[in-house]
């Protein structure tokens, strides 16, 4: 008789495993089906549709659910919920850079430039090498003419990518500022190397002679 009852037990424990993986399988399936309506959908500009479709499936743990609907509600205008999904992910994976660089697109759409320094700094903490942080960056200091703030940023810059255009480009018209001239001189005429007769960089050299 207890054998019997083991056996029981054993039947209904595989059971339920079966039945439980089977409704990982469904779920998986699903979300595969709903991610991918939602690439469609914003690649047709229908954002809202995309939202809907990842929003039957809603799981607030989820990395994944919340860093697209955290970008597709940035496409469709609606800022503040992007920033909220953002958040999210970045309190889910406090590690990530992805979803801190995600931010700064509706906080800036929003004007909200000092959740954006914020979030660039973090980034920096996190990576301090990071391209894309330390450009954005030294360009935000740059547009407030802050160009001794903005220097640094731009020095790491154009020690590790001495002939990216946004870089030269930027550092050039920042030592133009700083009143660097024969430094900018030189980025300007590097510029002019990766796109010739760009207007940004002769009409730098131009201030300059």
């Amino acid at each position: 008789m207890e054998i019997l009852k083991r056996g029981l037990v054993s039947i209904l424990f595989f059971a339920l495993i079966g039945i439980n993986l089977e409704s990982k399988a469904q779920t998986q399936v699903q979300l595969e089906a709903a991610f991918s309506e939602s690439y469609t959908a914003e690649s047709s500009g229908e954002y809202s549709q995309g939202i809907i479709a990842i929003k039957k499936y809603y799981n607030a743990n989820s990395y994944e659910i919340n860093i697209r609907l955290a970008w597709l509600n940035y496409l469709a205008g609606q800022y503040t919920e992007s920033v909220g999904y953002y958040s999210k992910c970045i309190s889910l994976m406090p590690l990530s850079i992805e979803p801190l660089l995600g931010l700064t697109y509706p906080a800036a759409a929003m004007g909200n430039w000092e959740q954006v320094i914020n979030s660039y700094e973090r980034v920096l903490k996190l990576d301090k090498n990071n391209y894309t942080a330390n450009l954005k960056l030294g360009q935000i200091y740059l547009s407030r003419m802050e160009y001794a703030k903005a220097e640094p940023f731009f020095k790491l810059l154009v020690n590790q990518y001495p002939f990216t255009y946004d870089v030269l480009l930027s550092t050039a018209w920042n030592n133009y500022y700083l009143g660097k001239f024969r430094e900018a001189k030189v980025l300007f005429n590097k510029v002019l190397l990766l796109n010739p007769g760009d207007s940004s960089a002769s009409d730098g050299l131009k201030n300059i002679q």
